[in-house]
């Protein structure tokens, strides 16, 4: 009986592993070797404006061919796309993403089921995902990506939250000092993860001995900081900063070293005149010492009065307990017109573009975390969308969510634009976003690597998963 019961097991667990890959294959479009796109319309991700009329060409997962349609090549086995009306886009490369949601409770429940493919669906063929609560399970779901088993963008992996104490979340370690710091950053480091992330209650000693080891080992370090400021954090050699300003310490008047004043920042931040000299030389400071900064704008839209709820179809994809949590946060903040996020949220925003105007190196990144509502799949579009609402050029903001994050990464000869000899990365959008910006919420296909997903056929299986797996 002990026996048949192991045998039970073993094939259900076979059976479960067969049914997953075939469905994989369910949300594949085309898979053929040669495939033209012909007369569409490309958004490069270079910053360069749209192109009209072009044809690209994908043989065996690459970019062959790339130019104006008359001048452009077709080979004879090759599976055309008549892609008259639509737009090209490179795949995006998004920099702040996580592989849990808030289910509440002060909990984050990890979704390596829904949200690769939900990204793979909303256009994101790479990510980081900026912090984990669960680093083995991003590991592996890493791995099995890169081999096949499940659709989803690529991973750059970074390591657990590296924070001190103080912060009320059960699934984040407290650092016990800088030797503490040393030993878990070599730990993750020799675990596989690429990328590191510093949290709100780090020290400045601390941080300074995670960038050096990092560093040693060829990797880079963000944070989202609170009790370190901006400027300490770049004299100690920082790689990029999370959530554009809105988390910047460095304007409260009477801050003390190495502690986090809380909700001083918010203050701060929506009595902060944009156009004062000492924000002026901060943006000064970032851009000649080469630090990235990562826009979220996605995760303060929620907080602030105004903003519209996330769509339909994106909560259609939450599990009711989870959509409920949401929809009454939602309707809370929006009676906080006053609120200090509400204040901030369009001056920040625009604060982004005043830091690229600057020389400043912009990534792109959702973040869904907060009280729920950023669902990927379509938050990246959001986040799109919402530089072009502060400023951007449709063409601009592509390049911030796209080249940027490749070059950050170091993978840009690969990733990041849409050329020849890269790997055929393709969105697919219905209509033409650089004059409807909503365009790009159209999005019917998604190749990665070659292959094309069929967005819709993603979603469908998606429905009512997250918040569970």
């Amino acid at each position: 009986m002990y026996r048949s019961l192991i045998a039970a097991v073993t094939l259900g667990a076979m059976l479960a592993c067969a049914t997953a890959r075939a469905d994989e294959k369910d949300y594949v479009a085309y898979a053929q070797p040669v495939i033209a796109f012909r007369h569409a319309t490309v958004v490069d991700g270079t910053g360069a404006a749209a192109k009209r009329d072009q044809t690209l060409v994908i043989d065996r997962g690459r970019i062959v061919a790339l130019g104006a349609d008359r001048r452009t090549k077709v080979p004879r086995d090759a599976v055309v796309i008549d892609a008259k009306g639509k737009t090209l886009l490179p795949g995006f490369v998004m920099m702040h993403e996580h592989m849990f949601y808030p289910t509440g409770h002060r909990a984050y429940t990890q979704m390596v089921y829904s949200f690769p493919r939900l990204y793979l669906a909303g256009g994101t063929t790479t990510l980081r995902t900026a912090g984990t609560m669960m680093p083995y399970a991003d590991l592996n779901l890493r791995a099995e990506i890169d081999k096949g088993a499940i659709a989803g963008p690529d991973i750059d992996v970074t390591a657990p939250y590296l924070n001190g104490p103080g912060l009320p979340i059960l699934g984040v370690n407290a650092l016990g000092g800088v030797d503490d710091a040393e030993r878990m950053t070599t730990y993750w480091a020799d675990e596989g993860v690429t990328s590191y992330k510093a949290y709100m209650n780090i020290r400045r000693d601390e941080l300074g001995r995670i960038i050096e080891v990092a560093h040693r080992r060829g990797h880079k370090v963000t944070a989202h900081l609170c009790s370190v400021t901006y400027r300490e954090a770049v004299e100690l050699g920082i790689d990029n900063l999370e959530h554009g300003f809105f988390v910047a310490s460095d304007f409260v008047k009477d801050k003390q070293p190495d502690v986090c004043p809380g909700a001083a920042v918010g203050r701060s931040l929506a009595d902060l005149d944009v156009g004062a000299p000492e924000v002026g030389a901060l943006i000064k400071l970032l851009v000649d010492r080469r630090v990235a900064v990562t826009s979220t704008l996605t995760v303060f839209e929620t907080f602030a009065a105004g903003c519209p709820k996330a769509p339909a179809a994106a909560l259609d994809l939450l599990i009711p307990q989870v959509r409920g949590q949401y929809e009454t946060a939602w309707a809370a903040a929006q009676r906080k017109t006053d609120s200090d996020a509400t204040k901030s949220f369009a001056k920040l925003g625009r604060l982004e573009k005043r830091f690229v105007d600057a020389g400043g190196m912009l990534l792109a990144g959702t973040d869904p975390t907060g009280f729920g509502g950023v669902v990927p799949g379509h938050s990246g579009k959001r986040q799109i969308e919402l530089l072009v609402e502060n400023g951007f050029s449709f063409e601009q903001a592509i390049k911030v969510s796209t080249l940027n994050g490749a070059a950050f990464l170091g993978r840009e000869k690969d990733v990041g634009t849409l050329a020849i000899g890269k790997r055929a990365d393709v969105v697919v959008i219905d209509g033409d976003p650089t004059r409807e910006t909503a365009a790009i919420e159209r999005m019917p296909l998604v190749f990665k690597n070659g292959v094309g997903y069929k967005t819709d056929a993603i979603f469908a299986a998606m429905k009512e998963t997250v918040g569970l797996n």
